[in-house]
Formats: C-alpha cells, structure tokens, sequence
C-alpha cells in the first residue's frame, strides 16, 4: 500500500517501528496465572528427545511429573511411550514422590484418552483403574491451552539444554540411572526465583499434604502367548529370548515387566531374562538352554567282540573295518563272523592278512580270496584214483 499510493519502500524494520509508534498492532491480551496448594495437582507429559545411546543417536522419549506446588520433579526415558509404559512411569513417579496429588493434569494424548478432549475426555479404563489405586484421577487441559500445564512444560527445554548436552550412554538403564541423578542433584535442588526456594525445601512443605500410596502397589506388567520356534526362542518387541529346548513348538506365556521378561508354563517359571531395550532383532540365550550335543560313544557291535580275541592279525583287520564303514559296521563284520565259523583257520588268517596289506574291506572279495586258499585242500584230487 505504501508503495503503490506514497511510493514509498522502506526497510522492515523502519516499518515494523511505524507501526509501533502509530499504535496499529493489537494490544497483547494480560495473562493469568495458576496458584495451587500444596499437595492439589501433579502434571504430566512427554517429548521426543536425541541421545546418544551406545555410540548411536536414536529419538527417546521423555516422560516427566512434576507437582505443581514445589517444583518436585521426576524425569525417565523410554524407547517408545505405550500405556504399558505410561504405567511404568506412573508407578515410579509417585514413588519418588512418596505420595500422589488428587488430580493429574495431562493433555489429550491417547495414551490415555480414548475418547473426547478437555472436560469432556473419556479415559482408558485400566489407566483409571492404575490411577484410582495410587490415589490420584486424570484430568486433561482444554485443546490448544498447553499453558494450563505450564509446570511440565517449561522443563522439557532445559532438560534438553542442560541434562542432555554432551552426555553419552551405554543403555537404557544407564541413561535413566543419569537423568534420576540429575532430577535429585540439579533440577530439585537449584533454587527457583517463583519459589523462593528449592523445589526439594518447597517439598519438605508439600509431602505432608500428598495422598499415602497403597501398603502394596500394583505390579505393572503385560502376558502374551508365544509358540517357541525351532531354534528355541521366543519372540517379543522383534527381540528372541531363550527357552529349554524340551519346549520347542509348545505355547507359553510370557510375562514383560519393566526391567526382566518372565517364560511361563502355567504357574512353572521357565526362564527369567534382563528386558532388552533400545534393540531389534536381538537374541539372548541363557547359559544351559540350548547345550551343544555331544556325539554318543560308540560301542562295539556284538560282532566285533566275538570276532577279537583270538589272533591279533583278525583284531588289526576288524578294527580297521570298523574305521572304515558306514555307521557301526554291522552287516560286514556278520559276515566276517560267518567265515569265521565257516572256513579254516589257516586260510582266513591268510587272506585276512593280505587284504589288510592292500586295505581291502569287500566280504564277497574277501570270501573269495579265502577259497582260493582253500581250494587245494578240499579239491585236490588224487590222479591216480581214476585208474583204479
């Protein structure tokens, strides 16, 4: 408009500048702010975040509660965020708090809402369920009012800035072992200018007020049926784990908790692995599950301890048929019984040994070897018979 009605083409800045000393912009609208008492609300939430995990960037995600009082905050790093994970979380938060606050603010994420968004959000049942034991009830913000959980999401950014920067990790439970490091030595204990004081002397005021946890806390834990395949494995989160060979092609139940994957056969515990996290397409085999065979003893045939014994030419040559046949050497060394028991000493004995000379191990070359010794003993006849 100015350039086509004054001609004029100024820079954006000096136009910007005009606009503000003319008072043309829209006055920004006063901002409210959130008081809460000690012990009235939590909040929670995640983000996606980068870390270096085993010499490899991957995408996390960042679960956090912080209650809304003091500032107390607990931070734990996941491979992916499901229900079963949010569970988890859950389960571990209120723990590090000693206690729960009534209410939890969250967004709309489906996670937990099944249904609807604001007031009017439908939750999961079994998260109702998890919640109404560890003493607190959800309640989501209105759609596009993030700020109604400002407490939780201011930090995202700093942890990002500060817990993230320059730190590697070998594991998933390296990672959270650091980040709760950092939630006990940093987070909760710099002290914040809207408090006054440190979140952890802020929460010396507040725990008094939390809601008492259970005696006993509910385990949180997932049961699938898996067929073990033909290596001995069962297979979870595209990760194999070992069972006892013995249950190759049956189906088991498997129990996924947080940091360990129970095998069950009914009520028999089968095997007990560490959870393999931040991995695909891993096997674990536990020490014993899948022995090496060991080849049986062979042991001599009936044959070949009726046939040793008697001459050590006899022994040398049924030792080197038992070498040199197929399996267990059975059917050659019947024979070799049978000739034996057949023929005379002398002429086996010969023949033995000239077919162990040339490493000859046929039956039927060996009998005929053994007739040809035999031939003139038994038919040699007398010439002079004939003309009597």
């Amino acid at each position: 408009m100015l350039a086509a009605e004054l001609d004029l083409r100024p820079g954006y800045s000096t136009l910007t500048r005009w606009i503000r000393d003319a008072d043309l912009r829209t006055p920004p609208k006063r901002a409210g702010e959130y008081y809460f008492a000690p012990g009235q609300e939590m909040q929670h939430d995640t983000s996606p975040h980068r870390v270096i995990l085993a010499g490899k960037p991957l995408t996390a995600q960042c679960a956090s509660l912080i209650l809304a009082y003091s500032r107390r905050l607990f931070v734990q790093y996941f491979p992916r965020f499901t229900r079963f994970e949010a569970k988890q979380f859950l389960l571990e938060a209120v723990r590090f708090m000693a206690g729960s606050c009534p209410t939890c603010v969250i967004d709309n994420t489906s996670v937990i809402v099944v249904a609807g968004a604001g007031d009017e959000a439908v939750f999961a049942p079994e998260m109702v369920a998890l919640a109404r034991t560890l003493g607190f009830a959800f309640r989501a913000h209105a759609v596009n009012k993030p700020d109604r959980k400002g407490r939780i999401e201011r930090p995202f950014s700093w942890i990002e800035g500060n817990f993230l920067a320059g730190r590697t990790f070998r594991d998933f439970a390296d990672l959270n072992a650091q980040v709760l490091a950092w939630c006990e030595n940093v987070a909760n204990a710099k002290p914040k200018r809207a408090l006054g004081v440190a979140p952890s002397a802020a929460y010396a005021v507040e725990r008094p007020c939390l809601q008492p946890l259970p005696a006993v806390l509910p385990p949180v834990y997932q049961v699938v049926e898996r067929v073990v395949d033909l290596q001995g494995f069962v297979s979870l989160e595209t990760n194999r784990y070992s069972v006892p060979e013995r249950w190759v092609g049956k189906a088991l139940s498997v129990y996924l908790y947080a940091t360990e994957v129970r095998v069950c056969r009914g009520e028999q515990l089968l095997a007990v692995h560490a959870r393999l996290l931040g991995v695909r397409d891993t096997k674990q085999k536990l020490p014993g599950h899948h022995p090496t065979p060991q080849p049986r003893p062979r042991t001599p045939p009936r044959e070949a301890t009726l046939l040793q014994g008697h001459d050590p030419l006899l022994d040398a040559y049924v030792a080197a048929l038992v070498r040199q046949a197929h399996g267990r050497g059975v059917r050659p060394l019947r024979r070799l019984l049978d000739f034996k028991r057949t023929y005379p000493k002398e002429p086996l004995l010969a023949a033995v040994a000239q077919a162990l000379q040339f490493g000859l191990f046929d039956m039927g070359r060996l009998e005929h070897m053994i007739l040809q010794q035999v031939a003139g003993d038994f038919f040699n006849l007398d010439d002079g018979g004939d003309d009597a």
